[in-house]
């Protein structure tokens, strides 16, 4: 649907060093063995659920969610030497245990079908597959997305899943992917791009959207029979991924940390460094406020559902905290100060809310 993605983001050196799930497998067993009782947990509780029938499905996902966690960890987790304080192999499983679990918990596990839970486990592994791709404009998706996308499709063909047979899930995959794009830039309100791609948009997730621009790209869009579910995985898959809105104020304060210090790693600028103060207070403060109160939209009821409630009792927390990170750095006496402070002193007050 998305035209050119395997030939515009072939496998890198990772892929190509880490081709076989049984090896992944492996590399989890010696050192996160816990994360394959979860796989075994989920498996368990689909089976009790929806039949044994689901079974064999799962266990070429589980391949898949084993190959694709693993190649995040070795790129940007701690398997690896290019660490990224956010998109890494613990934002994958925040998704698949903690936010995915949380929404089978409190709507039951049989809201979604079987085989929707499933796609929404291996979009938590696979949505940030790629996270230092060459911007490419002319299209509605990132450039770090469109390229897990094409990764994805090669995981899925490597674990046992074929692209006729199982095109729901294939074409489920790319679309969840492709609405996780998501533009936090500040911008005038008329700006006439997304993310790296010409398409009219305001800023927050791409997934609201997708149906509006996929129509752009291929009018033919209509005659998929499978595109409506869809379209509707995606919109939960990205209120999974923005869910830090809705979890415990400190759980939130956390994400918007990490995501700090990484952005602060990817321009270049010393954490601990002067460079880096500024920013970091701006990220956490003001622009914390743009992303909770402008950017972040739930998309799906099944999302609000569950995380409304959490955003709702976050709100006054986060303009609190912005005003106290604000007012506590706008004292002279604090001339001078690094990304690194500003982030040790949100932590601490970030607990005096709860």
């Amino acid at each position: 649907m998305i035209e050119g993605l395997n030939q515009r983001f072939p496998p890198d050196t990772v892929e190509q060093q880490l081709a076989d799930p049984a090896q992944a497998r492996c590399e989890i067993a010696s050192r996160r063995a816990d994360i394959l009782l979860l796989f075994a947990e989920r498996r368990a509780a689909l089976i009790a659920a929806h039949g044994i029938g689901i079974a064999e499905c799962w266990d070429k996902a589980e391949a898949a969610l084993g190959l694709s966690l693993c190649r995040l960890a070795l790129r940007h987790g701690r398997f690896g030497d290019d660490f990224h304080d956010y998109h890494n192999e613990a934002h994958a499983l925040e998704i698949f245990e903690r936010r995915l679990g949380r929404m089978i918990r409190e709507l039951g596990i049989d809201a979604l079908p079987g085989h929707d839970w499933i796609a929404l486990a291996l979009f938590a592994t696979c949505h940030d597959l790629r996270q230092r791709e060459t911007v490419v404009t002319g299209m509605p998706v990132g450039s770090n997305e469109s390229a897990s996308i094409a990764e994805t499709q090669r995981i899925l063909d490597r674990c046992g899943f074929d692209r006729r047979a199982d095109h729901a899930l294939y074409l489920a995959l790319e679309v969840m992917i492709a609405g996780s794009t998501f533009d936090a830039r500040p911008q005038a309100a008329d700006r006439h791009d997304y993310n790296t791609a010409e398409v009219i948009h305001r800023g927050g997730p791409l997934a609201p959207h997708l149906e509006r621009e996929i129509d752009a790209i291929n009018p033919a869009w209509r005659e998929e029979a499978s595109l409506p579910r869809a379209l509707k995985l995606a919109l939960i898959a990205s209120d999974l991924d923005t869910a830090n809105v809705g979890e415990s104020f400190i759980d939130l304060c956390d994400s918007a940390a990490r995501l700090a210090s990484e952005r602060e790693m990817r321009s270049g600028r010393a954490l601990a460094s002067a460079a880096s103060g500024g920013s970091v207070l701006s990220f956490l403060s003001v622009d914390q406020e743009r992303y909770f109160f402008a950017l972040h939209r739930f998309c799906s009821a099944l999302g609000e559902q569950v995380y409304g409630p959490g955003k709702l009792a976050n709100a006054d927390k986060v303009r609190g905290l912005s005003q106290q990170l604000q007012q506590h750095f706008n004292d002279p006496a604090m001339a001078g100060f690094g990304g690194a402070e500003v982030i040790a002193v949100q932590r601490r007050l970030a607990w005096q809310w709860l």
